[in-house]
């Protein structure tokens, strides 16, 4: 059993991360700003923000995994990114892995294409979220001493296409994995077996990978 804490714990991604590590045992403090998650076994609720340094640094001494399953951006402006440094620092000092749910913007629609949000149709009001994210990759890639890994998504992965857990996926590289309409999608209950599979049975130290169907 693990203890993982989840920034993030009652949104999309982060609800379905804790779910899935609660089924197989885990113990999982549930973080968010109002301190809403519901304290149920297995489950520590707490009131804080990935921003707050010395939270960040008591829970990474008390969690085998920091999972940062927040926005990258706020108004617009990145805000994870500046939060990368104290929280790699936290990590090193705790001795904790580190797991981001990342996104799909900076995959590469082929091998040796360019990225997702370099393309022409990419949606304008996703660029802010995605580019924040990209930068969030890119910092984790030039750190050095910390166990961490990343889980870009499907190009189609949210609460409004929430689909099922049928506990059947791919997984892919620094590529965007499509199905054979072209479609890249994953449900948040799938897209958690992943992240959890990693937690459980690390096979991507310091590396990104992504999950589809």
């Amino acid at each position: 059993m693990a203890v993982i804490t989840v920034f993030g714990a009652t949104g999309y991604a982060g609800g379905h991360i804790t779910d899935e590590a609660l089924r197989r045992g885990h113990e999982v403090i549930a973080v968010n700003r109002s301190g809403s998650a519901v304290a149920r076994p297995g489950v520590t609720p707490v009131a804080g923000s990935i921003a707050d340094e010395a939270l960040v640094r008591d829970l990474a001494a008390k969690s085998d995994v920091l999972v940062v399953a927040v926005h990258g951006s706020a108004d617009g402006k990145p805000f994870l990114l500046p939060l990368v440094p104290s929280l790699l620092e936290a990590a090193a000092e705790g001795g904790a892995r580190i797991g981001v749910v990342g996104g799909a913007g900076s995959l590469q629609v082929a091998e040796g294409g360019p990225r997702l949000i370099d393309t022409p149709d990419f949606p304008e009001a996703y660029r802010a979220e995605a580019s924040s994210h990209a930068q969030v990759l890119d910092a984790l890639r030039d750190a050095a001493g910390v166990d961490w890994f990343y889980v870009s998504p499907a190009a189609e992965f949210g609460a409004w296409v929430p689909g099922e857990r049928t506990g059947t996926f791919r997984l892919g590289g620094d590529v965007l994995v499509s199905d054979a309409e072209g479609r890249s999608f994953v449900s948040g209950a799938d897209y958690a077996i992943a992240f959890v599979d990693e937690i459980d049975k690390p096979a991507h130290h310091q590396a990104r990978f992504t999950v589809a169907y």
